[in-house]
């Protein structure tokens, strides 16, 4: 039977007296206009289900919930609180299992593996530390490879993690492979043509800006530069040449989007079992979808999800194509501020997390969020100030980068990024409590249908209702992802049965996954659930709790056991 639903943002709740008894909202296709919603309350007395049609409204189906018991879990979810979602880079400073171990605790949801340093061996120690955390803690984070890209960079320091570039230095950068020790104050460059491409007094900035020099002499292989904007130089820091105020993009757009070592560290990510794969510096759709179709090949459940990194001049001119063809996108600032002006760094942001929501596709905000903390205890005001704005934009996520990789203080980096997070969240829940789902500037853009608009009438009742969470039972993750789409004010616990469905929704915005094995029964599913909830203190026993199965195609009010 082919059923049609059809739902406004003005829906009409079911009065809160009855929800308040532990019934079940169903949206059906039944009407009985003749039925009365005190009808409702005699069926509740005699343990009855009837249908109930207010005119303009949604029907009713309202159930008694049978709680059954359950042992509770071994490990409870203490960040369940937080909505942002945390990704942390590991390097140095937190590959040992202890360190990742109190990231964890403090609310990491993502490791990510920055494919630029390190070896197969030293990644897959950190990979089989995460999945060891997973399986002791029950906890589900996701595993993120992140590419290197072919765009031009230094490579490493000759084991130095940073150098410190002084102003008026001169500074050799040289295609020469370099077999001894580097000499001092020169580092080496990846892309064989850079002595040839470059001119001199052309300008070329390090990392995005943290560092600037001018090219003032060029002898074979070799391109002499004085350090004229002092700055720390970091590992692989990606190099931008710009010649009389332009980026110079010729070189770079020849070179593919994916290199040769990157399909040979794909190839590794993929056997090793990550969650998502990060592609640096694509440029269009295609290179989305060639890996896609690489993955799909050669990975055998094929839950690997590609991250499309928005990082140079050429991504933002097909950044619709490219999100859509992606699984989600990383806004990397730090090296796309390199090739735009710094004052439009702000509203390119804003308008791919804005983009990103409309299409249903987890965003990252990345680069520099806290990057004084590399060195310091404490982070700016402005740091402080940009974080706040990335959590008001409701990015799915925010990314530490050198501050969790290496940085002096990686624990309290990431105490600042969910303390500022929780703040800002509880502050724009205190402003919103009442307001429908949020209006998404790119919602037309996602087709409609049956599962996005029960999710928008679910978000739009939760807030209503002022409800302390919202359960959704889902299969693939699809459901639970258009539920955070709305960004309602209460959390989500997404029950799935599928583990990696289970680790890749820990990039949702607002979204907690917890596998639970699924019995098709959802009396008996939901019961289970919210027990489980109740036991590990994520809600309280007569809570309002919103529920959605993908299967039934419902919406359920439950008031918690």
């Amino acid at each position: 039977m082919s059923l049609s639903f059809s739902f406004s943002a003005g829906i009409s709740p079911a009065p809160t007296g009855i929800l308040s008894k532990g019934l079940v909202w169903n949206p059906s296709p039944i009407f009985d206009s003749r039925r009365r919603v005190s009808d409702v309350v005699k069926a509740q007395s005699s343990k009855m289900s009837v249908t109930n049609d207010v005119a303009g409204t949604v029907p009713l189906v309202l159930t008694p919930v049978v709680p059954v018991t359950m042992d509770p879990p071994a490990e409870l979810t203490e960040n369940a609180s937080q909505r942002t979602k945390l990704v942390c880079t590991i390097g140095p400073a937190t590959c040992g299992y202890s360190e990742l171990k109190a990231l964890a605790a403090s609310g990491m949801n993502v490791a990510r593996l920055n494919m630029c340093h390190g070896t197969h061996e030293w990644h897959r120690s950190v990979i089989e530390s995460v999945k060891r955390l997973n399986e002791e803690m029950g906890l589900a984070i996701a595993i993120m490879l992140d590419t290197e890209g072919s765009e031009i960079h230094m490579d490493d320091l000759g084991g130095a993690t940073s150098i410190k570039a002084e102003d008026g230095d001169i500074w050799t950068f040289t295609v020469r492979s370099c077999t001894s020790s580097l000499p001092e104050y020169t580092v080496t460059v990846n892309y064989d043509g850079f002595s040839e491409d470059v001119k001199i007094g052309d300008e070329i900035v390090v990392d995005g800006g943290m560092a600037g020099f001018e090219v003032v002499e060029k002898i074979g292989p070799d391109v002499k530069c004085r350090c004229i904007d002092p700055g720390l130089l970091l590992p692989c820091a990606n190099l931008t040449i710009w010649r009389e105020g332009r980026l110079v993009q010729e070189r770079n757009a020849m070179l593919p989007t994916i290199s040769s070592k990157d399909w040979l560290d794909i190839d590794f990510g993929i056997r090793e079992g990550v969650d998502f794969i990060a592609v640096s510096f694509v440029r269009n759709a295609d290179a989305v979808n060639d890996l896609k179709s690489y993955v799909a090949a050669h990975s055998d459940k094929n839950n690997v999800a590609v991250i499309a990194k928005i990082e140079s001049v050429d991504s933002l001119k097909n950044l619709q194509d490219i999100i859509q063809a992606s699984d989600g996108v990383m806004v990397a600032r730090g090296d796309l501020g390199a090739q735009i002006p710094l004052e439009q760094v702000p509203s390119v942001q804003k308008e791919i997390v804005d983009l990103c929501k409309g299409l249903n596709k987890p965003v990252i905000v990345a680069s520099q969020l806290l990057e004084s903390m590399i060195e310091y205890p404490i982070p700016t005001r402005a740091e402080v100030a940009d974080v706040s704005e990335a959590v008001k934009q409701k990015a799915d996520a925010l990314m530490l980068s050198g501050e969790s990789a290496m940085g002096q203080y990686p624990m309290k980096a990431l105490s600042v990024l969910k303390s500022v997070s929780l703040r800002i969240e509880k502050w724009l829940r205190e402003e919103k409590s009442q307001e429908p789902a949020e209006l998404l500037y790119h919602a037309h853009l996602l087709p409609g249908g049956i599962q996005e608009e029960l999710c928008n009438a679910a978000v739009n009742m939760a807030n209503s209702l002022e409800a302390d969470a919202l359960v959704v039972f889902t299969r693939t993750g699809k459901m639970a992802s258009l539920l955070s789409r709305g960004r309602p004010n209460c959390p989500i616990f997404a029950f799935t049965q599928s583990a990696p469905v289970q680790r890749c929704l820990n990039l949702h915005w607002g979204v907690t996954p917890l596998k639970l094995a699924l019995s098709g029964n959802l009396e008996k599913d939901l019961s289970r659930a919210l027990v489980f909830l109740r036991d590990s203190g994520m809600i309280k026993s007569g809570d309002t709790v919103v529920t959605m199965s993908a299967a039934l195609q419902s919406i359920q009010v439950v008031s918690a056991p």
